[in-house]
């Protein structure tokens, strides 16, 4: 059925039939073109914005498995909220690409019999950028990976941050003073007059 429409629709129809008037003939055809090239336009960002979403969809998933692999093998939090732990739905999840889609940062809720959290991770992609890559799943490496975890105890409810990066992130001191290229040239300039 979509590919009748698609031929009905890139098929162009007779023209209209030939009345006493020409200015007439013409406004038709006029009309019948720009409702044929609406109809592409319309057409052609519906399918952009289709492919977008499924490609985010597409990335939501790699990047929450990977999380959740991670999660599965952690102990702090199978104690915390127990077992099995469950992602939860896609729609409650949130995602922002940048850099070419190659730099993720999603968050998606988990829980399990004893409690229930948010995932929050940073992640980059490897590999290269072809029209077979889209089709393929893609390899993330999460830099940070965070569990916010809130626990009902009795009457007291507790929360708790657990850190699941695999080599925590530092920061190391800065023992080279060399300047930045741009304030050698303010010093230059400042010499020179």
């Amino acid at each position: 059925m979509l590919a009748k429409r698609l031929s009905s629709f890139f098929k162009l129809s007779p023209k209209p039939q030939i009345s006493t008037s020409m200015k007439k003939v013409d406004e038709e055809t006029g009309k019948y073109y720009g409702r044929k090239a609406v109809s592409f336009v319309l057409i052609t960002i519906t399918g952009g914005v289709a492919l977008s979403a499924l490609d985010d969809l597409a990335i939501y998933h790699g990047c929450s498995s990977k999380a959740m692999e991670k999660v599965s093998k952690n102990q702090a939090i199978i104690d915390s909220i127990g077992e099995p732990i469950v992602k939860g739905p896609w729609y409650n999840a949130s995602l922002a690409v940048a850099h070419e889609r190659r730099s993720v940062s999603c968050s998606f809720p988990v829980s399990g019999p004893q409690g229930n959290g948010v995932l929050q991770l940073k992640a980059v992609r490897n590999g290269d950028d072809t029209w077979s890559s889209f089709f393929l799943p893609r390899d993330w490496d999460i830099l940070i990976m965070d569990a916010l975890l809130h626990i009902p105890e009795n009457e007291k409810h507790r929360t708790l941050r657990i850190n699941l990066a695999d080599k925590p992130l530092s920061c190391t001191a800065c023992t080279d003073s060399t300047p930045h290229p741009s304030e050698n040239s303010k010093a230059k300039l400042s010499a020179n007059q």
